[in-house]
């Protein structure tokens, strides 16, 4: 408990002097693994025209997912054992190796095998944003600066398909990755520069067979969640061997991580009770978000005739809400200490929002679609950085990294079963809809039309018709799942236990902070 409270000292000390600084540079660094993906899917079609393997094109996405979901836990506990600096620098450095030679790539083979190398060090990125605030700034402070992150994801996902655009456009599609090495820069001098934090010698070495089980158990259940439905059937012989091979690594990894002297994911976490909602809800987070965000451009281009250009400003009201509601959930927690209420409420909002945007159909206006998707991202502002906050404060200091890592792992992970079971309904009942109003072969013949207004506009009225009410079918069935999703994250939210946080408010000082750094520890009791 002493490194805890001399910690919490180091952050005071540190705070004054560069504290603006270092977060300026981690919300770079944030900025650069989240707009990754948003920019690259803008600029596939032109790469694939270059590079040409059509056929390898999903894998441009998944190597880089794969690889950062992976790698998360890894650089978590890393941080852990041989500081937080040193980690997270390395992976500034791999994630602009990756992006340089990823501009670089003569063949999608190459673009490929590099974008997993930028994924590597895009896994430590995120992690070592998180752990580093954990570090700099105690809990009950923390809040003033949830809506910065939100801003920065808000920033993400609404600029990266128009800055995609207009760099593929105008400098060609080697610059979507070139963009990343002065911006990677910037960050890598100003954490060099400013950021002190105490160093730290490892007591033991590192949990490899642990993190080689873990790392089958994700890749297995990413590759389910990726190829499930689409590159093979669910029952085929290619799923059903990865989600054995995903369950046996699991079992195999939880039980080596209970002989292993520094385990890559320390189970002793999960004893508290908070830490595990937390890590649960967040993972229903995940499944609301990337669904919500995969979903509703779709809907709005097909159904509501929206442009395909602007399909991250079709986000905004969601993104919005999101970051306002994040912000002042921010300065409450700052001022009063209390969250309890936030994930309660930020649960009732997500079920709420998405079953609103369940209810859209062909009639649906944009202003109303709107006003549902506002619903949603206020319920996802209440929860967003509160399971990152409530996590963090539940464990002892020594496993800052560890603890932030696994909470991200889980959002990660959520996205990818939101994103693969949504998208499986989605597709199953288009299908169905097409073929009820069409009849099977004429489903099928319009079945390759793009989901965009450009493309829907030259098909026979009576088949645009028909894709329009398939696709609002579509995003009825996928909405409605996220919905009954929603409703286990609300009723998990009621048995969150309000553990103080620690660190000072505004009206303590002196030995506050102290006192307050032993508070993770009485978490385990509960």
């Amino acid at each position: 408990m002493g490194d805890a409270v001399k910690q919490a000292g180091q952050a005071e000390e540190v705070k004054p002097r560069s504290v603006r600084v270092v977060l300026m540079a981690l919300m770079i660094a944030m900025l650069l693994a989240m707009l990754d993906n948003m920019i690259i899917g803008t600029a596939m079609p032109t790469i694939v025209g270059e590079l040409g393997g059509l056929e390898h094109l999903s894998w441009v996405v998944t190597a880089y997912t794969l690889a950062t979901a992976a790698s998360t836990p890894i650089w978590g506990k890393v941080g852990d054992m041989y500081g937080r600096k040193g980690s997270f620098l390395t992976s500034i450095v791999i994630f602009l190796i990756g992006s340089a030679l990823s501009g670089m790539a003569q063949d999608m083979g190459q673009l490929i095998g590099f974008r997993a190398i930028q994924g590597l060090g895009a896994g430590g990125l995120m992690v070592g944003v998180m752990a580093i605030i954990g570090d700099l700034i105690p809990p009950r402070e923390r809040g003033k600066y949830q809506g910065m992150m939100a801003g920065v994801m808000a920033l993400a996902m609404i600029g990266g398909p128009l800055v995609g655009g207009t760099i593929t456009d105008h400098m060609g599609w080697r610059w979507s990755f070139y963009i990343n090495l002065p911006l990677g820069a910037v960050a890598l001098a100003m954490v060099s520069a400013v950021l002190h934090l105490p160093k730290k010698k490892a007591k033991g070495k590192i949990d490899y067979l642990g993190a080689a089980l873990l790392t089958v158990a994700i890749t297995s259940t990413v590759l389910v969640t990726t190829w499930g439905g689409t590159e093979y059937a669910w029952g085929s012989g290619e799923i059903i061997g990865l989600i054995v091979a995903g369950v046996l690594a699991i079992a195999a990894f939880v039980y080596a991580e209970t002989k292993a002297a520094e385990p890559v994911m320390p189970l002793h976490i999960f004893r508290s009770r908070n830490f595990t909602l937390m890590s649960v809800i967040g993972f229903l987070v995940g499944f609301a978000m990337f669904g919500g965000v995969l979903y509703l451009p779709l809907f709005q281009q097909a159904v509501q005739g929206a442009s395909a250009t602007n399909s991250g400003l079709l986000l905004l009201p969601m993104l919005l809400s999101m970051m306002v509601v994040s912000l002042v959930v921010g300065r409450i927690t700052t001022s009063s200490g209390k969250y309890k209420v936030f994930p309660i409420v930020g649960g009732a909002l997500m079920v709420v929002g998405l079953f609103l945007l369940a209810t859209m159909d062909t009639g649906t206006t944009r202003l109303v679609s709107g006003l549902y998707m506002a619903v949603l991202g206020a319920g996802l502002g209440f929860l967003m950085q509160i399971t990152m906050l409530v996590a963090q404060n539940s464990v002892e200091m020594k496993d800052m990294g560890v603890a932030s890592s696994s909470a991200t792992l889980f959002r990660t992970l959520g996205g990818s079963f939101g994103v693969a079971l949504m998208g499986s309904l989605f597709t199953t009942r288009v299908t169905d809809t097409m073929s009820e109003r069409l009849g099977p072969q004429a489903a099928k013949a319009s079945g390759s039309a793009q989901l965009d207004a450009a493309s829907l506009a030259k098909l026979p009225e009576a088949v645009r018709d028909a894709y329009q009410h398939a696709v609002a079918a579509g995003t009825h069935s996928a909405f409605l799942l996220g919905a009954a999703i929603a409703v286990l994250g609300f009723a998990l939210a009621w048995f969150v236990k309000e553990v103080p946080l620690r660190g000072a408010g505004p009206a303590q000082a002196g030995g506050g902070n102290a006192k307050a750094a032993a508070s993770p520890a009485d978490s385990f009791a509960h």
